[in-house]
């Protein structure tokens, strides 16, 4: 079996715990994994003088694919985030988060499987902030052509792939008629080359309140920056929450795979943790290196184990260690 060559990126708070965890299911998935560890995030600024140190970003070029722990960001002034430094910097433009139901997993609805597709490098999220005055700061949205047009592709080309039949926009264009006007206009445009998926426009405010409604009606949302961040853990919300729900960070010569949850410093150490959804991560990885059945046995043997109430953790409702949630995956992989 050939080796694969991947970034590994463990992150802040109880990044190093869950990724470790990650680690040990992938070895036990039979898929041959070699890691290249680098340090990137809070703890490494005063060391580097940067979140995201130039050596992160050549293992990622290098290597062309990373597993990333979260990491933590200032609020409020502080450093930029290194989220947006990685996306940035090696042009990773479509956020992927798929969000589905968990079997056992209390959760308001069942059924729901669709997936966010989030533009990822520019609009309000990229904070290209500025102080006008004292008491009067301007924060820039700026949205180009080629952002627009190449997110709606990905997200049209991912319901072809995956056989889902609709993609819908989220948008503001009612409001914003240049910035969201240019996002629909370049969506429109991409739906005409895809005559088999039907395509739905709609506010994101309606949209927010018919997720929360019947979630079951969406398959693919396709949305910029910002309003992706925001709904993509309105969506986690509606099967269980984040610690169920992997995430991808796509471009045309790298791929970055993460939990979507924070850092959690106040439980870094304890081994409470919750490791599912950064190793559901690792099974999109596995999936996205040809190592597809493996991936798809990670998935399964997560949900297995959650089945279980004895192996949930804190977050949905149980008491189980992430030692022994990890265990009850990797038991269901053997």
């Amino acid at each position: 079996m050939s080796s694969h060559r991947v970034t590994l990126i463990p992150g802040d708070g109880i990044g190093p715990e869950v990724t470790q965890a990650a680690e040990r299911v992938i070895e036990a998935s039979g898929a041959s994994i070699e890691w290249d560890r680098v340090e990137a995030g809070a703890e490494v600024v005063s060391k580097y003088g940067s979140p995201v140190p130039e050596p992160v970003l050549n293992s990622i070029r290098a290597n062309g694919v990373a597993l990333k722990g979260p990491v933590g960001t200032p609020i409020g002034g502080g450093f930029r985030s290194a989220n947006v430094t990685l996306r940035q910097a090696l042009d990773l433009y479509a956020c992927v988060r798929p969000v589905k139901t968990v079997p056992g997993i209390p959760a308001r609805f069942e059924g729901v499987d669709l997936v966010v597709v989030r533009e990822n490098t520019e609009g309000l999220y990229s904070g290209l902030e500025h102080r006008v005055a004292p008491g009067i700061v301007e924060s820039l949205k700026v949205v180009t052509e080629k952002a627009c047009l190449r997110i709606a592709r990905h997200a049209f080309e991912l319901a072809v792939r995956e056989g889902r039949g609709q993609v819908c926009a989220v948008h503001k264009a009612n409001i914003m008629k240049m910035s969201d006007g240019l996002f629909l206009e370049c969506t429109r445009r991409i739906a005409k080359e895809h005559p088999e998926v039907e395509y739905r426009e709609i506010i994101i405010d309606n949209c927010a309140m018919q997720l929360v409604k019947s979630p079951e009606q969406f398959e693919v949302l396709v949305l910029e920056n910002l309003y992706g961040d925001i709904m993509s853990d309105l969506c986690a919300g509606l099967v269980g929450g984040l610690g169920v729900v992997p995430g991808a960070n796509l471009g045309d010569q790298c791929a970055v795979f993460e939990a979507v949850h924070g850092s959690a410093p106040d439980i870094a150490g304890k081994r409470v943790a919750n490791p599912c959804a950064v190793i559901l991560s690792g099974a999109m990885l596995l999936d996205h290196l040809g190592e597809t059945e493996a991936g798809r046995a990670v998935e399964r043997a997560v949900h297995a184990a959650l089945a279980d109430p004895a192996n949930r953790t804190r977050d949905l409702g149980g008491t189980a260690s992430l030692d022994e949630i990890t265990d009850a995956i990797i038991d269901q992989l053997q």
